[in-house]
């Protein structure tokens, strides 16, 4: 199974588009906790979609180069450190523990449905959203950030020999001020990277 998958792209002329673009401008600009917040008129169901997709290709592109060394032997089960392992439904209706390469691949092909399916994020500018957008974008994020929390605890030195540990640290930072100024993550959900999170976003 792959586990790798494809970037998602804003459709041009569109609403969207341009927020994707204003968004990624604005990081060259200003610092990423300033960068995050909702610009005037803008809608929040909108800002949160663009960068819902645009953390999905982050996370995905990162994850992908380092999934060579993800494998069932190195990593029997979807971990961000010895105390924290988080158990699959993808496949059966009871959590079960799976190879994170595994775990990682079910979790980013459900993502892209998501991302696909109309009913849950509306293809364009002007569709109603859903009444259930926030809760299914929260639910996306807060599995999101488990990837990240894997590759640090578990792939991080493969990252740092490649010399994207910058990358992935503003990756992640953008991602955390994105769901702190949204409280689109519990608390309780961050914890396995609570000590990395202060180091960072201090």
């Amino acid at each position: 199974m792959k586990t790798f998958k494809p970037k998602k792209k804003h459709d041009k002329d569109t609403k969207r588009y341009d927020l994707h673009k204003q968004a990624k401008a604005t990081l060259g600009v200003k610092g990423l906790r300033e960068a995050v917040k909702l610009p005037p008129r803008e809608d929040l169901n909108e800002w949160i979609a663009v960068h819902t997709v645009d953390f999905f290709n982050a996370a995905s592109l990162i994850y992908g180069s380092v999934r060579e060394f993800c494998t069932d032997q190195s990593c029997p089960n979807m971990s961000a450190g010895p105390k924290v392992e988080y158990l699959s439904t993808f496949q059966t209706e009871t959590a079960v523990s799976m190879p994170a390469n595994r775990y990682i691949a079910h979790l980013l092909t459900w993502i892209a449905q998501q991302l696909d399916n109309p009913s849950v994020f509306p293809p364009g500018p002007g569709l109603p959203f859903p009444k259930s957008f926030m809760s299914n974008a929260k639910n996306i994020l807060k599995r999101l950030f488990r990837v990240y929390a894997h590759i640090y605890y578990s792939h991080f030195d493969a990252i740092r020999s490649f010399g994207e540990e910058a990358h992935l640290n503003t990756s992640f930072k953008h991602f955390i001020y994105f769901v702190q100024e949204f409280k689109l993550v519990d608390k309780a959900d961050l914890e396995p990277m609570a000590p990395l999170i202060a180091r960072l976003c201090t």
